[in-house]
């Protein structure tokens, strides 16, 4: 049997793929990619993942608004974004969180943390799973997701954060995705995370159309790509690529209930 592949976190409907969708899904489906998790950024973007979800099989979706995009974000829309993940192809709220890399002034982290905390309250309403965005917010994030706990448990996306915080959000339960950067040779932290990670907790992602793998860097990255980033990863924890792969498409199934 050949080897199955899950791509947890990835971005299909970005202009990016614009021209050449259905050649992406289809040559992701080649390489051995059997489900993608395709993520919304604000309501437009998730109205599209859920539309992609139910054109492609293999295509789950996620919606919600990422911290970069809180300038349309209202009660309302939020409301629009409730209607959206009672869809049967909706796996989890995200992507959202917390961005201190572009956004400095401390009234951006406190508006991004009200509706960080309004959409794990629905995610938690729902009975989701949250996909976490947290850059250069790592200490805020920790206090954050132990006072507003996600029930049905959350995964911090493309982590970037030191050892030490990930043990501490170990603790809490929570899944740690890895991308493209861990095969960059000066990734020294996001390699040693990998190693400490619990391997229970471990999920593969693409985070396509962004942050390709070596040796693609600099091109468009796509979800089947994701076979390289397990080689590292099954390298980094000493397994064969096949064990990587079972342990991996255990913990996506086990988070997204899929």
């Amino acid at each position: 049997m050949s080897i199955q592949y899950f791509d947890s976190h990835c971005h299909l409907g970005d202009d990016a793929y614009l021209e050449d969708l259905e050649q992406v899904i289809s040559t992701a489906s080649n390489e051995g990619l059997t489900r993608m998790l395709t993520l919304g950024w604000n309501l437009k973007s998730s109205k599209k993942a859920v539309e992609l979800a139910h054109r492609f099989e293999l295509v789950y979706a996620a919606v919600g608004f990422h911290p970069e995009n809180l300038e349309e974000v209202s009660d309302e829309a939020l409301e629009e974004i409730k209607v959206l993940a009672q869809d049967p192809k909706v796996i989890a709220i995200g992507e959202i969180g917390l961005d201190y890399y572009w956004y400095k002034d401390p009234k951006d982290h406190e508006k991004q943390k009200v509706w960080l905390i309004k959409q794990i309250d629905l995610a938690n309403e729902l009975g989701l799973p949250v996909s976490i965005h947290a850059r250069e917010a790592s200490f805020d994030i920790l206090q954050l997701l132990t006072e507003h706990p996600v029930k049905n448990n959350a995964v911090l996306h493309c982590y970037s954060g030191s050892v030490e915080s990930l043990k501490s959000l170990a603790k809490l339960g929570y899944y740690f995705g890895f991308d493209g950067p861990i095969t960059y040779k000066n990734a020294i932290v996001p390699k040693e995370c990998v190693k400490a990670c619990p391997i229970d907790h471990l999920l593969v992602e693409t985070d396509s159309p962004y942050l390709s793998p070596v040796p693609l860097r600099g091109t468009r990255n796509e979800p089947k790509n994701i076979p390289i980033i397990v080689k590292t990863m099954a390298e980094l924890r000493d397994l064969s690529i096949e064990e990587m792969t079972d342990v991996l498409n255990d913990n996506f199934r086990h988070l997204f209930h899929v």
